[in-house]
């Protein structure tokens, strides 16, 4: 089992960051992750280098300064309280990021070649859609979906899976380029469980001999890299809701999201 795809709550180096995933430390090329807390009054300098980045509020909201524009996210109470505002903040930039009553904020990051300008994401105007039915439910915010939001490589969405139910589901993958039906995509799944002592799984299975092969057991905080392989499902424990935030990005010439389904886990499904 690939147990180092598992990255627990808390293992950052020094620095900031309670979670810190650059392409450097995940052995890949475009996909990256921060968790930033900051204390009431708080404040910390984002230096963008070659990458894009959405500020997604957590807990809380703050103030971006970006590119001469100043940003005020309302945020949320927590991620389960309902969508939230972000801020985009473009490679080559620097970005003032200040809390009054402090909070949590998710920097999902992808390495770009375009300069797209800093901007405002309103809350109203992200598209929500429900997956599933039954024990398969879920809700999905696509506030950085490929067609939603204007980025040039990287793709973020968050999803609510209730307690109980399964979601990613079925078993997907997206490590190949395939022009039309797959595309080649690095991603992050950062999970939070409702309630004390909540938990669920993540399982990704190997697509290719060789592959990534994990079972884990995901609390609060915690983070799974998928660079290949199919991964699902994301199991809520009953009476814990699940949320995780996914981030993408790779190396093909449309920023778009083509899966392909596991064809032992389809029949019946739909």
């Amino acid at each position: 089992m690939d147990d180092h795809r598992h990255l627990r709550a808390g293992t950052a180096s020094d620095g900031p960051y309670t979670l810190d995933i650059d392409p450097k430390t995940a052995g890949w090329g475009y996909s990256a992750l921060r968790i930033l807390e900051l204390r009431p009054g708080g404040s910390h300098l984002l230096s963008a280098g070659d990458s894009e980045w959405i500020v997604l509020p957590l807990s809380g909201g703050c103030t971006v300064q970006s590119d001469g524009e100043v940003i005020e996210l309302l945020g949320r109470e927590s991620v389960f309280a309902g969508v939230t505002d972000f801020a985009y903040v473009p490679r080559d930039a620097h970005a003032q990021i200040a809390s009054g009553a402090g909070g949590r904020f998710a920097l999902a990051g992808a390495k770009c070649e375009r300069r797209l300008p800093a901007r405002y994401g309103p809350a109203p105007e992200v598209p929500v859609e429900h997956r599933g039915t039954g024990s398969c439910a879920r809700r999905v915010n696509n506030f950085a979906a490929a067609g939603t939001f204007d980025c040039d490589r990287l793709i973020a969405v968050e999803v609510f899976t209730p307690g109980g139910n399964w979601s990613s589901y079925p078993p997907h993958k997206h490590d190949e380029h395939r022009p039309g039906e797959e595309t080649r995509l690095e991603e992050i799944y950062y999970f939070e469980i409702d309630g004390d002592h909540g938990f669920g799984y993540q399982r990704v299975s190997p697509s290719r001999p060789g592959g990534t092969d994990l079972l884990a057991e995901v609390r609060s905080g915690d983070a799974v890299l998928v660079p290949d392989g199919w991964h699902g499902p994301s199991i809520a424990a009953p009476g814990h809701d699940m949320y995780y935030l996914n981030v993408m990005a790779g190396p093909g010439p449309e920023r778009e999201w083509r899966i392909c389904f596991h064809p032992d886990h389809t029949e019946g499904y739909r």
